[in-house]
């Protein structure tokens, strides 16, 4: 008879006691962040306020599930940047000790990538599959409505960018395209056939080129797993423990994909805030956080409600603003700093009256000790601080801002990127056009030719053979493209010389068709390369640069040499997540937050209630929420404006009304806020700072 060895459990041991740990996790939590972190095993919820250090408890939450017996190989933590789940990592890694560098962490787009490398074949993909970002995916589509003479149309047709946005909410929110255009695209309603058809030819177009968008990611994940029992559970199996951050921005696909990735186990830990759901026009469902309850019986829900980041008048003004939500879970913040100044309402009788009182209160704050760094001028859209941007130039106020085009996005860079991608997979027809098309006598017709015979009747990749479709006007041109193409294939060729082999063939294309400013994008360029160095395998940095693009203009926080770090102008999507003592919250206005969009939307003015408290719950000390009450439009003159309903009528209890008043004669004084309110820069009033001596002059209104 065979000898038999019980193993012991790499689970988290039943009766594990505080003293057996070496973590101290009760005084270093309080306590509903301890009861969150050590929860047993099962499916648990948490539900966490702004500001109520749910980063702090799911790191306490990954060391104590490997303290307790769980190999940390056998996490999965999911979170929607890399950055977010690297620093995670770091710390429980800093706080415990070395194991738990050995997470599975990543974003949700990083597992599946990680997933479908090596089950790609499993569903008629290769293994080598290169990713179409935004840009691609709507260049393919481009070709697609082309080829289709659907620009031929007599009624309108949708363009390649409406067409990707289009087909992303299809299958992010796994809903019938007949519900996607019903609900936002009415217009394209009578097309709906068409348009299932160059759906369907998109998929076939990327099959047979071994390309998938952002979204096949997560798609062809959830197919495998709910198709494949085999590799459903070996992949599942190896996730004792699935950790979700930031589960209220999670969409449909995802939600499906962490239920199948306990499929096995059982155990999910998610963490999320229904309140600070504002990406739905990503794709993100809120009704996710919801659900999950229903998704996993018998699920436990735990709340933080401690704030660690606000004053209690801060947290006041946005437990009421989110009160009103149509549904939420029951949670009110509160904090243990009491004391402080009641949030500041700011109506300014223009926007150039709104972007002066903004640059005049950084200048007085900054020199009462507030870094720039620590304050944030914060806006519904890009545009809606073209003034205050003005007025901070104006007074030589130093300002980055969040929210601009990413590394990957450049024309430029994409160029270079298009030449490495055809390098890893040579039947990759979208970045081939990008590459043919910069070659001088190549137009779109010769591109399609050309790509025909490469992909489809070339016996070797980068080579010159008989009966292609070859013309002297190109030849000389070609012939050199291939040789790079060739060179780069060179398994043993560091990835910076081949970034650097491609530039050298790229550069007097990119000079002719870039003739006004190469010397600029050229900057971009070196940083290309310095970013290459960095990584050893050409596929892997493919994959990450397309998952988690880099700012095209790094933010410089450290602030140059001889100056200091700069004041931060952000939209409110953009700022989630950050922190700040002050935060001005700009252009309040009813059709601008909440946009007008918003109204006839179904949930679209709950999400602008949500984006809302994402802003002011940004703010630490200092709150500013401010509206011009005059407007100018085209066509139509001046007009008079409406405060957003979100501060309408929110009581001075909690909102304080705040007068601007300039020097002027009093019969030209701007309309006070409300009767007997503060007036801020009047003389004795309270939050009046000192004119700020060493700023440029002013032109007579010291508000």
């Amino acid at each position: 008879m065979a000898r038999r060895i019980v193993l012991s459990s790499d689970g988290p041991a039943e009766a594990s006691s505080d003293d057996a740990l070496t973590i101290d996790y009760r005084a270093a939590l309080n306590d509903q962040q301890y009861a969150a972190a050590t929860a047993g095993a099962g499916a648990t919820l948490i539900i966490a306020g702004a500001g109520t250090g749910k980063t702090r408890t799911l790191i306490y939450r990954l060391a104590y599930l490997v303290e307790t017996g769980t190999r940390p190989e056998r996490i999965a933590l999911l979170t929607f940047t890399r950055r977010a789940a690297q620093e995670m990592t770091a710390r429980a890694t800093a706080l415990l000790d070395g194991r738990c560098q050995r997470v599975q962490g990543g974003t949700f787009h990083a597992f599946c990538l990680g997933v479908l490398k090596r089950h790609a074949e499993a569903i008629g993909f290769p293994n080598n599959f290169t990713i179409l970002d935004a840009s691609d995916a709507a260049d393919v589509l481009s070709v697609l409505r082309t080829q289709g003479n659907y620009h031929k149309r007599d009624e309108r047709f949708p363009q390649k960018r409406t067409l990707y946005n289009m087909f992303s909410a299809v299958s992010n929110r796994q809903e019938p395209l007949e519900d996607v255009l019903a609900e936002r695209y009415p217009q394209y309603v009578p097309l709906h056939d068409d348009l299932e058809d160059i759906r369907r030819a998109y998929a076939r177009y990327k099959k047979a080129h071994g390309l998938m968008d952002f979204d096949d990611l997560l798609l062809h994940t959830r197919a495998l797993l709910a198709r494949n029992e085999a590799i459903r559970r070996q992949v599942a199996g190896r996730c004792k423990h699935v950790l979700v951050d930031e589960y209220q921005d999670t969409n449909a696909l995802q939600a499906d994909l962490v239920q199948l990735l306990a499929a096995v186990h059982g155990n999910v830990t998610v963490v999320g805030d229904d309140a600070q759901s504002i990406y739905r026009f990503r794709g993100a469902d809120y009704r996710n956080i919801f659900r999950f309850p229903d998704q996993f019986p018998d699920t436990r829900v735990l709340k933080l409600e401690q704030n660690y980041r606000s004053t209690q008048p801060i947290l006041d003004f946005a437990n009421h603003v989110i009160e009103d939500a149509n549904q939420s879970y029951d949670k009110t913040l509160f904090s243990e700093m009491a004391a402080g100044d009641l949030p500041a309402r700011v109506p300014a009788p223009d926007g150039e009256t709104e972007a002066r009182f903004v640059a005049q209160m950084v200048l007085q704050l900054r020199e009462s000790g507030v870094p720039l760094q620590r304050m944030a001028v914060l806006f519904r859209s890009s545009h809606n601080a073209y003034d205050v941007e003005v007025a901070l130039n104006r007074r030589n106020i130093p300002f980055v801002k969040y929210g601009g085009m990413k590394l990957n996005e450049a024309a430029h860079i994409k160029d270079v990127l298009a030449h490495l991608k055809v390098a890893e997979n040579p039947q990759d027809a979208a970045s081939w056009n990008r590459v043919l098309r910069l070659l001088h006598g190549i137009g779109p017709k010769t591109a399609r030719d050309l790509i025909a015979w490469i992909t489809e009747e070339a016996d070797e990749p980068f080579t010159i053979g008989d009966g292609g479709p070859f013309s002297k006007r190109y030849l000389s041109d070609l012939k050199q493209l291939f040789a790079t193409l060739r060179r780069i294939r060179d398994p043993d060729l560091p990835l910076a010389e081949q970034v650097e082999a491609v530039i050298e063939t790229y550069r007097p294309h990119f000079e002719h068709k870039y003739a006004d400013d190469y010397p600029k994008r050229a900057q971009d360029l070196e940083q290309f390369v310095s970013i290459a160095r960095s990584y050893a395998d050409r596929g892997r940095f493919l994959a990450e640069l397309a998952l988690d693009p880099i700012e095209l203009s790094a933010i410089d926080q450290e602030g140059a040499d001889d100056d200091e770090p700069p004041l931060v102008l952000s939209t409110i999507h953009s700022a989630k997540g950050l922190e700040f003592h002050t935060v001005f919250l700009i252009q309040a206005l009813e059709g601008t937050l909440p946009s007008r969009y918003a109204y006839d939307e179904p949930g679209g003015l709950d999400e602008e209630r949500r984006l809302f408290y994402v802003a002011v719950t940004r703010a630490e000390e200092n709150l500013f929420v401010s509206y011009p009450e005059r407007q100018y439009r085209p066509y139509q003159g001046d007009y008079l404006t409406d405060p957003s309903r979100f501060i309408d009528a929110v009581p001075e209890a909690l909102l304080e009304p705040v007068r601007l008043v300039t020097d002027a004669a009093p019969d030209e004084l701007p309309p006070a806020a409300a009767d007997g309110a503060p007036a801020l820069g009047a003389p004795g009033a309270p939050d009046a700072g000192p004119a700020d001596d060493d700023g440029p002059a002013d032109d007579g209104l010291p508000f």
